[in-house]
């Protein structure tokens, strides 16, 4: 989980990246980059000093901001309806890359940016495509408010495709990596109650870290996903499993959310997702990750014979599509398996009736 020093340099946050290399940023009010150099080396300083700089003429409302830049550009979307009404979790995320952008390439005009120079912005990401994908997703969020705001008159993102990924996503946990797991991380530790949790209940990290005794009612556990809440409000009513009964009723009842800190201060998403990395590092489980829980409890349901329409009232999507994703390799086994059982249904029915065909000859 991100850490906060307080100690000369105001507004930075210390974070692992995925290589679990130490790194630092400075935030300030919506203000985001990435300071690099070892933590208080001269380098260090200077890369402070000058995200101190960008921060004061780049704060929003700064008569700094030259016109028609990307800067400016990116301050116009920060107030614009559409970013508005973004959940905060999601303006978190989009400034974070935006702010990647604005920091190499703030001072360009937008009314000069061709096909080609977009191009060459994704270029260093190539190794990484789901990371090019979401620059690109970002710069067409940009430009398409360039066009609305009239800065341009056509967007130069629209003919660039993004690339292909691994179309199966995150990692779906197998029954020996769950039983690996809890053979680690014993009963009554945080490590197992989170993945019971999330794996009796299908929930992301943004979900999971609010339960609390208030949602349950009865044998049952509701919740509303906060991906849609103040979109389409999607209510999750589902029956609390046995197993997962079995470890909510031995954790203390004046707990305001199940997986709380030591200091009893509910988790954030982002610090349950570093902690579940640590936790499948420590149990030699380096491709599981919190996501793929929640298609564990889907693929589970569909290889029980649950229906798109069921495994929906779990996950909470509304469209049978990620479902699919989700619970497919799962169902194109029972599928198979349905369809192996008519095969030899019908081979022993044709045995049968081979022999009464040549009785009936005689």
């Amino acid at each position: 989980m991100a850490r906060r020093i307080k100690r000369e340099f105001p507004g930075i946050t210390a974070y692992f990246d995925r290589h679990r290399k130490r790194r630092y940023r400075f935030r300030k009010k919506g203000f985001s980059t990435e300071i690099h150099g070892e933590y208080g080396s001269s380098e260090f300083r200077q890369n402070y000093e000058r995200a101190l700089s960008g921060f004061q003429s780049q704060e929003i409302g700064s008569p700094a901001t030259k016109r028609g830049t990307v800067n400016a550009l990116a301050v116009s979307y920060y107030k614009s309806p559409e970013f508005v009404s973004l959940k905060d979790s999601t303006k978190l995320t989009y400034r974070r890359e935006i702010e990647r952008l604005r920091e190499d390439h703030g001072h360009r005009l937008v009314i000069q940016m061709k096909r080609q120079h977009v191009i060459k912005l994704l270029e260093p990401l190539t190794d990484r495509p789901s990371a090019r994908n979401n620059r690109l997703r970002m710069l067409k969020m940009l430009l398409n408010h360039s066009v609305d705001i009239g800065w341009t008159t056509a967007n130069p993102t629209s003919a660039i495709k993004k690339m292909r990924t691994n179309a199966h996503g995150f990692h779906t946990w197998a029954e020996d990596e769950l039983q690996k797991f809890f053979v680690h991380h014993k009963a009554g530790s945080v490590a197992h109650t989170a993945v019971t949790l999330m794996l009796y209940t299908a929930c992301a990290r943004s979900d999971v870290v609010k339960l609390g005794w208030q949602n349950l009612k009865g044998g049952r556990l509701q919740y509303r996903r906060q991906k849609t809440e103040g979109v389409s409000s999607v209510l999750i009513d589902i029956p609390v499993h046995p197993e997962l009964r079995k470890v909510i009723d031995q954790l203390p009842t004046d707990k305001l959310t199940f997986l709380e800190t030591r200091g009893r201060r509910s988790r954030t998403a982002n610090g349950l997702g570093t902690a579940m990395r640590k936790w499948c590092d420590d149990a030699g489980l380096p491709n599981c990750a919190a996501h793929g829980l929640r298609k564990a409890c889907a693929t589970r349901l569909a290889e029980a014979g649950a229906t798109e329409r069921e495994i929906m009232a779990w996950t909470g999507h509304t469209s049978p599509t990620m479902v699919q994703v989700y619970a497919g390799k799962a169902r194109r086994g029972l599928l198979a398996d349905h369809g192996f059982e008519k095969l030899i249904q019908n081979e022993q029915g044709s045995k049968i009736d081979e022999p009464n065909k040549k009785g009936s000859t005689k």
